[in-house]
């Protein structure tokens, strides 16, 4: 049995028989293993998904800030402003003079300054004005503070990119295992046939299961420990290959496992069939439990959705956002979760490739595209991404290939980072305005003569410091979701 799910998604341990296919790094779980290498240096899994990584990065083109695009246009045009300025002064005075003249009332209007004087000075007035202190500001003031209010929350930002992309982002995309469940299967139902409690089913099979090193055993014995069941040491301990256990327990013949399990040591399941039926129809794995050649119960395993996996998929289709899950399990489990969670569209049973190929349709339908995943197979997906978020739990090829990562592994990080993105976008769009503002007033009064230099130069301090202050009001905008709020 090898749990592949840092590979393929799938979330319980797959079950290999001669002739099977094995991907190196995933784990064997138990049994002896003998493997035959037939792929390689450069054809083996990992090396692919790589080589899919470093195809990603160099298809990805960066956003340009919004603040560059405009000081790029920006400067010059005051540059021309300037010495157009120093040129009307010195060539059309006789224009300029009753300009500045109208502005005598005020203090520090200096009209009674030579026509030479004037155009210096103003000129330079324009220049002092103009100097693009706020504009630089505008965009990496709100990025500093929005990266550390991310902090904060357990939300690492790479880069400015990213929150300006995320902004746009119209589908969130998410892996199923270890991202929207646990990604270890936990005990989900116990039923219990007629005479048996749930403490004395579990204490039964969790001391025959305590010799296997199978992930569906030890979940057995943690709810057993959890529950309180004292589990005894089993004896003739037998693993059967793809249907269950045999063991026994205090002198008790127990078997764990499969229908075919059952009917090899005769036992008649028939009063749990129906309940056994409706716990397989949830994509849960149901083990069938008897002792003496008697049916116990049924207890059911499954890869359990995370505590805010559907309060987070709520969150964000209540900002305008649409939701997809992209994983290597199965069909029937995939839906399942994508049921509970509330999730939009699905695609199960897709490899790494399968999952960059998918994202690359969901860009072409919908625009941009944020994918959340936490496992190697996860890694070209998210570099294709145009936002990629790993799961801080996960594995470092996920992260190092990620944009953002979410520390705490909570889903709810995901909703934090949109917020905090449109935060984000929202008050560098507010830095720009009061900017441009500043200068649309006050360049036209130091154009005639009105603004001294020294004037200037304290406004252009001061709309630094405007942007400055209002960058830092980002600290006061809750980026957490309603439910977090409410607790």
């Amino acid at each position: 049995a090898v749990d592949e799910s840092m590979a393929t998604g799938e979330s319980m341990p797959v079950a290999k028989t001669a002739g099977d296919d094995v991907i190196g790094a995933t784990i064997n779980q138990d049994g002896l293993l003998k493997v035959e290498a037939t792929r390689v240096g450069r054809d083996t899994f990992l090396a692919q998904v790589v080589r899919m990584v470093e195809q990603a990065q160099s298809t990805k083109v960066p956003i340009q800030a919004l603040a560059d695009r405009i000081t790029g246009v920006f400067v010059p045009v005051i540059i021309a402003v300037a010495l157009a300025t120093l040129a009307a002064w010195l060539i059309v005075p006789g224009v300029m003079r009753p300009l500045v003249e109208a502005g005598s009332f005020l203090p520090w209007v200096l009209a009674d300054l030579g026509v030479a004087t004037l155009a210096v000075t103003s000129m330079v007035a324009v220049f002092v004005i103009a100097c693009p202190c706020a504009l630089g500001l505008a965009t990496p003031t709100a990025l500093m503070v929005s990266s550390g209010i991310g902090a904060e929350h357990g939300i690492l930002i790479r880069s400015g990119e990213a929150v300006q992309t995320l902004k746009d982002v119209r589908v969130i995309v998410f892996d199923k295992t270890g991202t929207l469940t646990q990604g270890a299967p936990q005990v989900t139902d116990v039923v219990c046939a007629a005479g048996w409690s749930e403490r004395d089913l579990l204490a039964a099979a969790a001391s025959a299961e305590r010799g296997s090193e199978h992930a569906l055993a030890r979940a057995i014995v943690a709810r057993a420990e959890a529950a309180g069941a004292a589990a005894g040491e089993p004896r003739g301990f037998e693993a059967v290959r793809g249907r269950g256990i045999r063991a026994t327990v205090g002198g008790r013949s127990v078997l764990v496992g499969t229908r075919e399990l059952m009917a090899e040591g005769g036992v008649d399941v028939g009063p749990l069939a129906e309940r056994m039926g409706a716990l397989e129809h949830e994509a849960k794995t149901a083990m069938l439990v008897a002792v003496d050649g008697a049916p116990a119960g049924v207890i059911a395993v499954a890869d359990t959705m995370k505590a805010d996996s559907a309060d987070a998929i709520k969150a964000l289709h209540a900002l305008g956002l649409k939701t997809a899950m992209l994983t290597g399990d199965n069909a029937r489990t995939a839906e399942a979760i994508a049921g509970q969670a509330g999730i939009d569209h699905v695609v199960a049973g897709v490899l790494p490739d399968g999952k960059t190929a998918e994202i690359r349709r969901l860009q072409a339908e919908h625009g941009r595209v944020a994918f959340v995943g936490d496992g190697i197979n996860d890694a070209p997906a998210l570099t294709a991404a145009d936002v990629g978020i790993a799961i801080g739990t996960g594995t470092d090829i996920a992260i190092e290939a990620a944009d953002v990562t979410l520390v705490r592994g909570e889903l709810s990080g995901v909703v934090e980072a949109v917020n905090l993105s449109r935060a984000t976008i929202r008050n560098i769009k507010q830095n720009l305005f009061w900017a441009f503002f500043y200068n649309v007033v006050m360049i036209p009064l130091a154009v005639i003569g009105w603004m001294h230099p020294v004037l200037a130069e304290i406004a252009m301090a001061t709309s630094s410091i405007t942007v400055v202050g209002n960058a830092n009001r980002l600290r006061r905008v809750d980026i957490r979701p309603p439910y977090r709020r409410r607790s």
